[in-house]
């Protein structure tokens, strides 16, 4: 069943009425409907690429939030072999939010790690929506750990509205859990890709996206904050947040332009809910072809390379 957002509210109706027709067909063989329903599907297409022809900031925030994009484990089980999942962070608890452990991605061993936000009211309770606590961050850190000490690629999938601000987590060190996932990223030898495939929300994403090379969905996000939140701070009004994401650059073309992400993947029209398969399939080709242009790099190459890629950014240069 196709979920709509608010702004394709039009489509919903064309699409509904051609789906009408079809199922009056399927009722009385006599109903000629292929002509009605053709033309109806003619126009909701042109309706489609109208809307997605130029969408605001914050029409893409919806976009990337779409409950039907593909997530974490989806990429995990199309793209990956033999993924063996680790639970744990040998301290506290394990994190559902956060999955991760070995596979084989196009026949090389690698470490997957990844937010996933769930698929039903059930799963999204059992993954915290996404939002991981400092077990989850703790969790990553062994994971990279492990990827470091074996000669491991890691491969990071990144969709989280950011780390879950809760009083036990706030008591468990979720602020340094952050930081120290953060510092790992850093210091690994190994080679570090990561791809935003929905929110890239605040340091929970930055935890695990400090990274040699970043892509990013079309239609994904990519902040420090949220709109709601950043115009809850600024305006002291959440409903504000159109604004705010025009404001935050949070969108991947803005972020390419900035230096934060190195590559953007096309979305199919009307966004990687509309066709999983493809957006699966032509993000693991972009994490493939980043992992290729680190082979044959050493290990003191790639973490100094990283390490300079973060200090240069923001840099500015003032002249007389």
């Amino acid at each position: 069943m196709q979920n709509y957002l608010d702004f394709e509210k039009g489509l919903s109706e064309i699409e509904g009425k051609a789906e009408e027709l079809r199922a009056l067909g399927r009722e009385n063989a006599e109903m000629d409907v292929g002509k009605e329903a053709a033309a109806l599907d003619a126009k909701a297409a042109d309706l489609l690429a109208e809307i997605y022809a130029d969408l605001s900031p914050w029409r893409k925030c919806q976009v990337a939030r779409h409950p039907n994009r593909p997530h974490c484990k989806d990429y995990i089980e199309a793209l990956f072999e033999e993924y063996t999942p680790l639970a744990g962070d040998r301290n506290f608890a394990d994190d559902h939010a956060v999955m991760g452990g070995f596979a084989r991605f196009n026949d090389r061993a690698v470490v997957v790690i990844g937010h996933e936000k769930g698929f039903d009211t059930k799963t999204r309770l059992e993954r915290n929506f996404g939002m991981a606590r400092p077990e989850g961050y703790r969790k990553a850190i062994r994971l990279m750990d492990l990827a470091d000490r074996f000669g491991l690629p890691v491969i990071t999938l990144i969709d989280t509205p950011g780390a879950y601000p809760g009083k036990g987590a706030e008591e468990r060190g979720q602020a340094e859990a952050i930081a120290r996932s953060t510092e790992k990223c850093l210091s690994i030898k190994v080679p570090l890709v990561s791809a935003i495939i929905g929110e890239g929300g605040s340091g929970g994403a930055v935890a695990f996206a400090t990274a040699d090379r970043l892509a990013m969905l079309e239609h994904s996000i990519y902040s420090v904050i949220s709109p709601e939140g950043c115009a809850s701070i600024l305006w002291k009004d959440a409903e504000k947040m159109r604004e705010a994401a025009e404001a935050l650059r949070l969108t991947a073309q803005d972020l390419m332009k900035l230096g934060v992400a190195d590559r953007i993947v096309s979305e199919p029209l009307g966004g990687a809910q509309r066709d999983r398969t493809r957006a699966i399939t032509d993000m693991g080709e972009t994490l493939a072809d980043m992992l290729g242009e680190l082979d044959g790099l050493s290990p003191d190459d790639l973490r100094q390379a990283r390490r300079q890629k973060y200090l240069s950014m923001g840099q500015v240069s003032l002249h007389a």
